[in-house]
């Protein structure tokens, strides 16, 4: 098994990894946009958008970073606070990956209407990438 840990403070607190390789699946833990240095705080607050970018672009990172690709992704599951924002969540998983050449077709889950450890989230992403 291989693991990979980041700064962000609820993965030592609650204990559990960002992402974790188990043979040929890739297990990514739900991923916000939090800032790297000072992970009480976060990236782009007032933007569902840009926090789904950033939290897309974290995700595959931590793919990359026990093994696997984006391309590997089959799976995504998006939370998000408002259904307002929704249309903006969707755009930035379009960017990452149905926009690339060729596609990248992942299955997807949005679910609206739920609550995160900080105020400001209003997106919060889980991958499941299979090599």
């Amino acid at each position: 098994m291989e693991s990979f840990h980041t700064p962000n403070p609820y993965e030592s607190r609650y204990g559990y990894a960002r992402s974790v390789r188990r043979g040929s699946n890739i297990y990514v833990s739900g991923t916000t946009a939090v800032q790297k240095t000072d992970p009480f705080h976060l990236q782009y607050p007032e933007s569902a958008y840009h926090q789904a970018l950033i939290i897309f672009a974290d995700a595959v990172t931590s793919i990359e970073k026990v093994g696997g690709t984006k391309r590997d992704v089959a799976r995504v599951r998006m939370y998000v606070r408002d259904q307002s924002d929704s249309d903006e969540v969707g755009r930035a998983l379009k960017a990452t990956f149905a926009d690339n050449k060729p596609k990248i077709e992942v299955a997807a889950t949005m679910i609206c209407g739920v609550k995160f450890v900080m105020d400001e989230m209003k997106v919060e992403v889980g991958a499941t990438p299979i090599t």
